[in-house]
């Protein structure tokens, strides 16, 4: 390996992706397990490397120089090996600081709250403390020295202004955890959570139903990625080209997904649009008959609504934390909550809608049987499909126009960097 990442778990990190759009060169994922480590640093088979969760404090054992500002920090994720010596750096603190910076985030005079612990907590309170932070509070699970416990949190600093998170809590595949109850909270503005996968965390949509900021890691991984590039190939990158890859790995990373009744064209729809993004098909119905081995309206029969959307949200928990996917939904999905905050976390929804007049009747849809059916289903489901979606696609003429629109507003919506 010349160029690449260490860390324990590396299965779903973008830096591969990210490296080889701003450097000439193949950058590897290298998990390594803890007892490894020290052979790693012994034989020094690397150009440079980037460091990643659990071992940012600990491979400084192993280096020979370290940054002043890695050591101000205490964490080193950036090492370059020149002549078989070994140089550490933190761009971390850059990276995290073009975030504050590129979101108008105000940490100046305000009482911050820190999440966790590690070693990315390290180089987010050496920001902190450069911008001038009032105060700043490390929040740990357990009692531990310099932190205090979320209990004691809650009951002291409820009127934090800023919160971060620098935990793995909601991190693919626990999409369901979050790291803190933001209820108390009542003075907080801004949350910050450098998880990037899912590209937006379930503590960002708990964030934005509270109408704070919500901004997530993607942004800063990028930018502390073109740090470490300059730091290793000794060079200069434009600072426009965070802006630029961020919005290509949206593009590349978000899912497309659709909503809307039984029979609106959302699977016709779906694989055409998978074609024309570049982005693997998903159909969710499809799925859960691969999961229960029957048609959905003998399981209906045999074990009621309720037990199928059991199924039913296992099966969209699955799907919502994978990239780059299609997904289209069965028409009730939209009657459990916890169902489209998972497919909001990667995805941007759009309603297909078609004419009552034009939807299908029967055809082993149990819940749409009948005209009387379907026409209080439409009533019933309209206003949730309008609140779960950001936008809605007509489908009224024909299938090519309706995939020209999702295209066109995917394309859009990803070009504004527009709040999904």
């Amino acid at each position: 390996m010349e160029y690449g990442l260490i860390g324990e778990k590396l299965g779903h990190s973008f830096s591969k992706t990210i490296h080889e759009k701003l450097a000439d060169y193949t950058y590897d994922l290298h998990p390594l397990a803890k007892e490894e480590v020290a052979s790693f640093f012994e034989k020094k088979q690397f150009r440079a490397i980037n460091v990643t969760i659990p071992y940012k404090i600990a491979v400084m054992d192993y280096l020979d120089e370290i940054d002043d500002r890695a050591k101000a920090v205490g964490s080193v994720n950036t090492i370059v090996n020149r002549n078989h010596k070994l140089s550490g750096y933190n761009t971390d603190f850059g990276g995290f600081l073009y975030l504050l910076q590129h979101h108008n985030i105000e940490v100046k005079n305000k009482k911050v709250l820190v999440l966790g612990k590690g070693g990315a907590s390290k180089a987010i309170i050496a920001v902190l403390e450069f911008m001038q932070a009032k105060q700043v509070i490390t929040v740990y699970y357990k009692e531990s020295p310099n932190t205090v416990t979320y209990e004691v949190c809650q009951k002291l600093h409820s009127d934090a202004d800023v919160i971060i998170n620098t935990t793995p809590v909601g991190m693919y595949p626990n999409l369901q955890d979050c790291p803190i109850d933001l209820e108390p909270y009542k003075n907080c503005k801004a949350v910050v959570d450098i998880i990037y996968n899912p590209i937006k965390t379930r503590l960002l949509l708990e964030a934005e139903k509270r109408n704070m900021i919500a901004v997530g890691g993607m942004e800063m991984l990028i930018a502390q990625a073109k740090y470490a590039v300059e730091i290793f190939l000794n060079t200069s990158i434009a600072e426009y080209q965070i802006d630029k890859i961020y919005k290509e790995l949206l593009f590349e990373k978000k899912n497309v997904v659709l909503i809307g009744m039984p029979s609106s064209g959302k699977t016709t729809i779906g694989k055409e649009v998978a074609k024309v993004l570049q982005k693997d098909f998903v159909d969710i119905d499809e799925q859960i008959v691969l999961k229960i081995g029957m048609p959905i309206s003998a399981y209906f029969e045999q074990f009621g609504e309720d037990a199928f959307r059991d199924v039913e949200q296992e099966v969209i928990k699955e799907f919502a934390g994978k990239n780059n996917l299609v997904i289209s939904t069965g028409g009730g999905c939209i009657k459990r909550e916890e169902n489209m905050m998972y497919l909001s976390m990667n995805g941007v929804i759009l309603l297909i809608r078609r004419e009552l007049s034009k939807l299908v009747i029967g055809e082993g849809r149990p819940l749409s049987s009948s005209t009387e059916a379907l026409e209080k289903m439409y009533q019933q489901r309209l206003p949730l499909y309008l609140l779960y979606s950001q936008k809605t696609i007509e489908n009224n003429t024909t299938t090519e126009y309706a995939v020209k629109q999702v295209q066109l507003v995917y394309t859009e919506m990803i070009e504004k960097n527009q709040k999904y």
